[in-house]
């Protein structure tokens, strides 16, 4: 049997909303290609001004390109707000029926698992880990699409400036991956691991503590 994924669980819990998070993926690569435009007509100025050189002042479109250049940027920080909006919108959706969801069965457990466990641990994975969804629907996910579009708006633009550098230019860009995969791979999954059962542990062990002091005073001992 095939395993859900996480995303898909997600989109569960967001419903109808989840509509919201795919239209932020969009946005947010489309806002990534349209903020490459300026660059586009920055090359066109530079090209025009060398065209004409050295009498400059038969340049005719500088200002044109110059205003394009301005008008898609700020269309670009247009489209990614809304990116960002449709994404949070779905993202504090996700966070509020996944608490509701884990209070009404927590309701159902026995008390005894709260006391094997710890109220300070249950507490963190209520609240922490469900405010992690956020940064992830709300977040990671659209600027994600964005960075894949991004790559490819500019290997396309690189192609139309001049081919030649285009390929020369990629080859920081594989060595770049290379380096991040090595960086980011099983042994950065296996510390964040530890870290977090580290921070489970610390935040039950803290909450105990502070809920028995009140009885320590109280009968002194």
């Amino acid at each position: 049997m095939k395993k859900e994924s996480a995303l898909s669980k997600l989109f569960k819990y967001a419903g109808n909303y989840k509509y919201l998070t795919i239209a932020s993926w969009v946005l947010s690569a489309v806002s990534a290609l349209i903020a490459l435009s300026p660059f586009y007509f920055i090359w066109k100025i530079i090209k025009e001004v060398l065209d004409v050189s050295p009498k400059f002042g038969q340049a005719q479109n500088l200002s044109e390109y110059g205003w394009k250049a301005v008008g898609f940027a700020l269309l670009s920080m247009i489209i990614y707000i809304g990116a960002l909006m449709c994404s949070h919108i779905a993202a504090f959706r996700v966070q509020a029926a996944i608490r509701s969801s884990l209070m009404k069965h927590i309701l159902t457990l026995p008390m005894g698992i709260m006391e094997s466990e710890g109220t300070g641990k249950i507490r963190k994975i209520v609240n922490e880990s469900s405010a992690a969804t956020e940064t992830y629907l709300a977040h990671q996910l659209p600027d994600k699409a964005g960075a894949v579009a991004t790559p490819v708006g500019l290997l396309a633009l690189l192609l139309v400036f001049d081919w030649r550098l285009g390929l020369l230019s990629l080859i920081p860009v594989v060595l770049s991956f290379a380096i991040m995969g090595t960086m980011a791979g099983s042994r950065m999954k296996t510390k964040m691991e530890e870290y977090q059962n580290a921070l489970e542990e610390m935040s039950a062990e803290a909450v105990e503590y502070v809920r028995g002091i009140p009885v320590v005073k109280t009968f002194g001992q």
